[in-house]
């Protein structure tokens, strides 16, 4: 059995699927699509010489699911997805909503909206430079919980990564205020990540209810697959399930750990990372022994289709 998983903010670099692009007519024809869709020039920000624009959030994730989902239009016309075995999609944070559209619950334009206003509102939920997040590296989700309780700390774990990464959101002061409390408690680094606001937390609760609106225009149907929501790391093939859990994503936890373990249990074997970057196959090797990870984010990568 294989799952399909894609990647989130901060696996963004220039030059990104170029040549997926360049070469296969269905990642070029998906790009175009986008683009009509949401009225950005993706290529002139994705593809062209300054990061100052794919690095800000109203335009980081609509330009990271491009890239993932031309690669797997890609891939599903010319490459016998078929006899994969794909049972199950999942993604992080924003590439969640990659996985909705791989799985046939949202049209590549559906999902491509979505994520043109979620990045916006995203990018100005909250007043710039009063709220923000860290990377804890070297502690578990169960201690770090621990320690926000026992020093009340009013700060939320957004992003639960693996069992050596976690990353909290919360206002800058208290953001600061934490770290030497961290530090003695022995993590091994504590980095303040370059985010424009705190994400997966109370913050983006005005947000998401703006983006819900949104939701609910949209027509959802149930996938060719199962999906594993961030919200509670749990199969889904309902797409009722899947949209009240989307309506909860933004403003809660990304559960990935717990995703990875429900794979896990379930018997899976394979997974497929599909996407800019390798940085979910390396959290993935953190959380389990059991699961052979694939990345497959240029055209060489391609040979490794070969393996599962």
């Amino acid at each position: 059995m294989t799952s399909v998983i894609f990647p989130g903010q901060g696996s963004q670099f220039l030059g990104m699927s170029r040549d997926f692009y360049d070469n296969f007519k269905e990642a070029k024809n998906t790009f175009e699509e986008i683009e009509d869709t949401t009225n950005i020039s993706l290529k002139k920000i994705v593809f062209g010489d300054d990061s100052t624009l794919l690095n800000l959030t109203n335009f980081t994730q609509v330009s990271i699911f491009a890239c993932s989902i031309s690669i797997y239009k890609t891939l599903e016309a010319n490459f016998d997805l078929e006899n994969m075995n794909i049972n199950n999609m999942l993604g992080h944070s924003l590439g969640e909503y990659t996985a909705l559209a791989a799985s046939k619950c949202l049209t590549v334009s559906q999902a491509s909206t979505l994520l043109k206003i979620r990045g916006e509102l995203m990018n100005s939920a909250i007043e710039p430079n009063t709220t923000s997040m860290a990377a804890l590296i070297g502690i578990n989700c169960i201690e770090v919980e621990k320690i926000i309780n026992n020093y009340d700390l009013d700060l939320e774990i957004a992003n639960d990564n693996s069992p050596g990464q976690v990353v909290i959101s919360g206002t800058n002061i208290n953001i600061i205020k934490s770290e030497e409390i961290f530090i003695k408690k022995g993590i091994k680094k504590f980095i303040k990540l370059n985010v424009s606001a705190a994400f997966h937390s109370k913050f983006m609760i005005e947000a998401q209810n703006k983006l819900n609106i949104e939701i609910d225009k949209i027509k959802f149907v149930d996938p060719i697959c199962s999906i594993i929501s961030n919200f509670d790391a749990s199969l889904n093939s309902s797409s009722l399930k899947i949209t009240k859990n989307l309506k909860l994503q933004m403003s809660n936890r990304v559960r990935w750990t717990e995703s990875i373990l429900t794979l896990e249990q379930i018997g899976e074997n394979k997974i497929l990372e599909i996407g800019p970057g390798k940085v979910l196959s390396g959290l993935i090797k953190r959380i389990s022994k059991k699961l052979d990870t694939i990345s497959i984010n240029n055209i060489n990568d391609l040979e490794k289709l070969k393996l599962l």
